[in-house]
């Protein structure tokens, strides 16, 4: 790195801010040009985007759609029917526990 001169200020650059579309456009772009062998600073350079940004979107888009391809409300949506089947099945073993008990006296 150089120095720079004291009597000249610091050059502060703004913090870009990108939209969804443009981070999974960003993802799927390096997704398909990885096949052909495309380094991924090589597409974040043509994108005009920090390695590190778009290695984390890469990484954050497979968070969301998990490893099986399930979105975050489709796993939502499994999850909550799971959790319905449980209680369900917890309430029935309270209710043979409480048959059992009062039969045993």
């Amino acid at each position: 790195m150089t120095k720079r001169k004291q009597d000249q200020p610091a050059v502060r650059r703004e913090r870009r801010a990108f939209s969804a579309e443009f981070k999974a456009a960003a993802v799927r772009a390096w997704e398909e040009q990885r096949e052909v062998g495309v380094s991924l600073a090589a597409v974040a350079r043509e994108l005009g985007v920090r390695t590190d940004s778009l290695r984390q979107w890469a990484r954050g888009a497979t968070t969301a759609a998990g490893p099986t391809g399930e979105t975050l409300s489709d796993e939502v949506r499994r999850l909550r029917r799971e959790n319905a089947v449980l209680r369900q099945e917890q309430a029935f073993a309270k209710k043979v526990a409480v048959y059992f008990a009062k039969e045993s006296r």
